[in-house]
């Protein structure tokens, strides 16, 4: 079920009816009318994929309660490697089988042999990649006695399927959403108004910003042999707007949901675009992601209190794992190790954090710089992401850096005005919780004019339906 749609609209506004007067005189009552609506919600997609979410669900609790009760450091490293092995193997086994196997077979080749395999035709469950990194998270802190195991089947359940965050993040920490579950949960009116104002900035980013550079996106991908320089370039920052657009409006409709149900969850995207150099992109794009390979990835390495050339290798371990999560193919690969080059200089010469000056309308030269070469390196970057292939990926580069770079590029000059202007409100707005947090504005007929354009133009300026991108993750 995607939240852009008819659907959601109907499903959404019933489940908040029931859950805030039919469920709401126990907790229990709640946690278990969540845990249907969110595998219903769920079946809307696939419902024979809901057996993963309830056998990764079922490991863990019972994984978790044998940690509570074990004290012997051999039989916790077993217990732990079974939740890891049975995780990490459906992960493997859906996602990534045929991606290993493929590449096994080419590198082969070279010798002058040639296996005969079929690929397996496997359909990749949604949302795998983010319930199986969270629901890891449990087991992981309570292998490390950093939080109890919840006696709670009902709660954990809960946690693992809640639907607003289930196909598409927030990665949550068991650590910030599980105790919710627990909580006497009543209607907050001021949360829910800031709700819904994170869910209409969020389906505007998504069905107005994202969905109508996608229309550019495709087209000029699809035909990139035969277009200029400076068009191929328009259409990488066309695809950086509609892949931010689209996951951080996802983000931002499901952390609003879950506000109006009585739920605080992590922010997942901080003005990405406004960066000053890679390392501060990553402390501002899926921050439920990056924190989580950097607690459970980066540190255990070693983090950054290792010797330089152990730092560098750690760098590239999390960010070509990084890609790899994303999607079972080189390009995601290959992008992550573009960010782990340009992350690492800063790491490793840059020691202070990225900050803008305080109380300043105007950013000063040093930070347009900065923001514009950051964008820039983000942008070239997301050509591998977008291309079907490295070396499609490396055409596209080599004609946006051929001598027709200089040309008028044939894209929408409106288009480009439009996506600056909003890159402008997103500065006025970066010390804000959102773009659409006009708190500050004091007027309210000034307020609700903006929220009523923003209603208007979702419903006239709309794209063609596009699906989720990260949902193919």
């Amino acid at each position: 079920m995607l939240f852009n749609t008819l659907d959601f609209a109907v499903f959404f506004p019933l489940v908040l009816l029931l859950y805030w007067t039919v469920f709401k005189r126990t907790i229990k009552l709640q946690n278990i009318f969540l845990v249907v609506v969110s595998y219903i919600f769920y079946s809307f997609w696939d419902w024979r994929f809901l057996s993963l979410i309830f056998a990764s669900s079922l490991v863990d609790y019972f994984v978790g309660q044998q940690l509570a009760l074990s004290s012997k450091k051999s039989h916790r490293k077993l217990l732990l490697m079974v939740s890891l092995l049975f995780n990490l193997g459906l992960l493997f086994t859906f996602k990534y089988f045929n991606f290993f196997v493929e590449t096994f077979v080419d590198a082969y080749s070279i010798f002058g042999t040639r296996f005969n395999f079929e690929s397996w035709q496997i359909l990749l469950p949604v949302g795998i990649s983010f319930y199986t990194f969270q629901t890891l998270s449990y087991t992981i802190d309570i292998y490390r006695k950093q939080i109890e195991p919840t006696r709670d089947p009902v709660a954990f359940f809960a946690f693992v399927s809640f639907f607003p965050q289930l196909v598409a993040g927030p990665i949550e920490r068991a650590s910030n959403l599980l105790p919710q579950f627990f909580v006497e949960r009543k209607f907050d009116y001021h949360k829910s108004v800031t709700g819904l104002r994170l869910i209409l900035g969020g389906l505007f980013k998504k069905m107005v910003i994202a969905d109508n550079c996608a229309l550019y996106v495709n087209s000029i991908f699809e035909n990139y042999d035969t277009a200029s320089g400076s068009t191929l370039f328009m259409g990488a920052v066309f695809f950086a707007f509609q892949i931010y657009g689209d996951f951080s409006g996802y983000s931002d409709i499901a952390i609003g949901s879950a506000r109006i149900m009585g739920f605080d969850l992590m922010k997942n995207f901080n003005y990405p675009y406004l960066a000053q150099n890679l390392s501060d992109f990553w402390h501002r794009w899926h921050i439920s992601l990056s924190t989580w390979f950097r607690d459970y990835v980066y540190i255990p390495l070693g983090g950054s209190r290792v010797s330089r050339p152990r730092l560098i290798v750690n760098v590239l371990i999390v960010f070509l794992v990084s890609g790899l999560w994303h999607g079972a193919n080189l390009t995601f690969v290959f992008w992550g190790f573009v960010h782990a080059l340009f992350v690492l200089p800063v790491i490793l010469f840059i020691k202070k954090e990225a900050r803008f000056r305080q109380n300043k309308s105007l950013p000063s030269l040093r930070e347009v710089f900065n923001i514009t070469s950051t964008f820039v390196i983000v942008v070239l970057a997301w050509v591998f992401f977008r291309a079907e292939t490295i070396t499609d990926a490396f055409a596209y580069l080599d004609i946006v850096f051929s001598s027709t770079l200089f040309t008028m590029p044939n894209v929408s000059r409106l288009s480009v005005l439009l996506l600056f202007l909003y890159m402008v409100l997103e500065w006025i707005q970066r010390n804000r919780d959102h773009v659409l947090d006009l708190e500050a504005v004091s007027n309210k007929y000034v307020r609700y004019t903006i929220y009523y354009a923003v209603v208007f133009s979702i419903f006239y300026f709309a794209g063609d339906l596009q699906p989720f991108i990260y949902f193919q993750f």
